[in-house]
């Protein structure tokens, strides 16, 4: 949530009231999800729905979680699954990391063949600790990170189709 705080402003328009439904963990948005939806009364309100993907089947996680979204009566919601982990998404734009992170030289690890496709690393928040030597903390990490990130040409391709579903949704509004 704190990458997206940074990350939204440049995409949306001030007009647009950003709202985050944090969930304590997948098993508690498995849980919880048609109950929030459901219960959401705001009128002309888009809903996206983003889950990390972990060690999940991608496209059945995500068949899940519309299936959820339709139950609620919100078949319009767009999910997104961010494949792997939210740290992949840091990958495909290294340069955010250094400059959010004050790191020099972490863009030369972009040309790497392990992280050249950041939606297949394994344990990227791992990764990322490690060649920040410790420098990364989830949440301060992210919190700088996010303000940082291009909203174009990231190598993440969970990231360009969270960017694009973003776009979409606003452009319908």
């Amino acid at each position: 949530m704190e990458m997206l705080k940074g990350l939204l402003p440049r995409l949306l328009s001030p007009q647009v009231i950003v709202r985050y439904v944090v969930f304590e963990g997948k098993h508690d948005l498995d849980r919880n999800l048609l109950r929030r939806l459901r219960g959401w009364r705001t009128p002309d309100t888009a809903f996206i729905v983003l889950q990390d993907q972990d060690a999940n089947d991608c496209k059945a996680l995500k068949a899940r979680l519309a299936r959820r979204c339709a139950e609620a009566g919100r078949a319009s919601a767009k999910v997104r699954i961010v494949c792997r982990e939210l740290e992949s998404w840091y990958f495909g734009d290294l340069a955010a990391v250094e400059h959010g992170l004050r790191i020099p030289n972490l863009q030369r690890y972009a040309g790497q063949r392990r992280y050249r496709t950041p939606d297949s690393i394994h344990s990227s928040s791992s990764e990322l600790r490690k060649i920040t030597r410790n420098a990364y903390q989830k949440v301060a990490g992210s919190r700088a990170i996010g303000p940082c990130m291009a909203t174009d040409g990231n190598t993440s391709r969970s990231f360009r189709a969270f960017v694009a579903a973003i776009r979409t949704v606003v452009a319908s509004a």
